[in-house]
């Protein structure tokens, strides 16, 4: 489904990726995992196509994001870790507005979504009253208009609390259980845990990892009586 091939990222004479090779599966929930710096929000841009690698490719469904732009992002949708909607207007409004963008975008089917995600008794209410999670909420659902067969999400669930972290990573779950493919950035080890069934871990620009969750506790001299919290920081160090 998503192919990287010796892709590379520079700015100016500062490598932010370098060499980076995989293939994500079709229906995998990936978690994209490490520190600050380590490359992850650069690699989701690309794939997203909203920027291009220095060297190497990325291929997604069988298109290159250099060449077939608007195709690709016909499949994806993509949620920055900034909310990125109108807080002067209702959350119904946003969705109207953004859904007037969208290709085949069905009201009747974000409607159902807003009840799914308990968003459906706000929705006339201006974002700026909204709660950290609705926001949060609304941020993804605004992605999720155009059905796309892969969602991007850089750390979607910054400073909200625990029981609204939990509702989107479950909401989350059954994306994935739909067929989804999903790419997840987060610091939360218990949110990865919880919601990815496989990892890319990078440091430093390089690709450290890439494999099922129960390849994790394997990789390198990790201990195996550790948690998976402890696991994934002692990764990435």
């Amino acid at each position: 489904m998503i192919t990287a091939e010796n892709l590379s990222k520079k700015f100016g004479r500062k490598e932010v990726l370098q060499d980076i090779n995989f293939y994500i599966q079709k229906g995998e929930i990936v978690g994209v995992v490490g520190p600050n710096g380590a490359g992850k929000s650069t690699l989701l841009k690309i794939i997203a196509t909203l920027m291009r690698g220095t060297s190497g490719s990325i291929q997604v469904d069988g298109l290159d994001t250099k060449k077939e732009t608007k195709k690709i992002r016909e499949k994806i949708g993509y949620v920055p870790q900034e909310i990125a909607v109108y807080h002067e207007l209702t959350a119904r409004e946003n969705l109207r507005f953004f859904a007037k963008l969208a290709k085949n975008s069905s009201e009747e089917i974000w409607m159902r979504r807003c009840e799914e995600w308990k968003l459906s008794e706000h929705l006339d209410k201006k974002v700026k009253h909204l709660s950290g999670g609705n926001q949060r909420k609304l941020n993804i659902l605004i992605a999720l208009l155009h059905n796309p067969e892969i969602l991007i999400l850089d750390e979607p669930t910054v400073g909200i609390d625990i029981s609204a972290k939990q509702e989107i990573v479950n909401d989350l779950r059954q994306l994935g259980s739909e067929g989804k493919t999903i790419l997840y950035s987060s610091h939360d080890a218990q949110e990865l845990e919880t919601l990815c069934t496989s990892f890319l871990i990078l440091k430093e620009g390089e690709l450290l990892f890439y494999g099922s969750k129960q390849k994790v506790r394997q990789f390198g001299s990790v201990a195996q009586s550790k948690n998976f919290a402890e696991t994934l920081g002692e990764i990435v160090g």
